[in-house]
């Protein structure tokens, strides 16, 4: 019984419910931003290096022959989703950032301190003076 009990303290724990709820929102992110890349950022990318689409570049090792496809590396592809990360992780960076940034200005000032605390500082001070003399 106490495997259980064990299991179900581990699963119910804020960490464990926090990283699901992390990647159900993350995956969701990942589409958002998905979109974001091929829908709204590479067509103008696309427009100014002349419509090059690097998904089409191909190495071919070996023809097709009859119903045989050929036999190929897609460099292209891979160009593709490479620069498709850099932009990703680019977006994702300069958004970590303004949130960063929203959340600093979000933070109050200290509150101020009691009269008691100040009262307190003051005759230390002046011990510190008498002592001094």
């Amino acid at each position: 019984m106490s495997f259980i009990k064990d299991f179900k303290e581990f699963a119910v724990r804020g960490n464990v419910v926090d990283l699901a709820v992390g990647i159900i929102i993350g995956a969701a992110f990942g589409k958002i931003v998905t979109s974001i890349v091929a829908d709204v950022i590479m067509p103008p990318i696309g427009l100014l290096i002349g419509g090059v689409d690097f998904s089409d570049l191909v190495i071919t090792l070996k023809e097709a022959e009859g119903a045989t496809p050929a036999v190929v590396i897609s460099i292209g592809k891979f160009l593709q989703t490479i620069i498709d990360f850099t932009i990703i992780a680019f977006a994702i960076f300069m958004l970590i950032k303004v949130i960063n940034k929203v959340k600093a200005k979000d933070v109050p000032p200290p509150p101020a301190p009691s009269a008691q605390e100040v009262l307190l500082t003051e005759i230390r001070d002046l011990l510190k003076q008498q002592q001094q003399k």
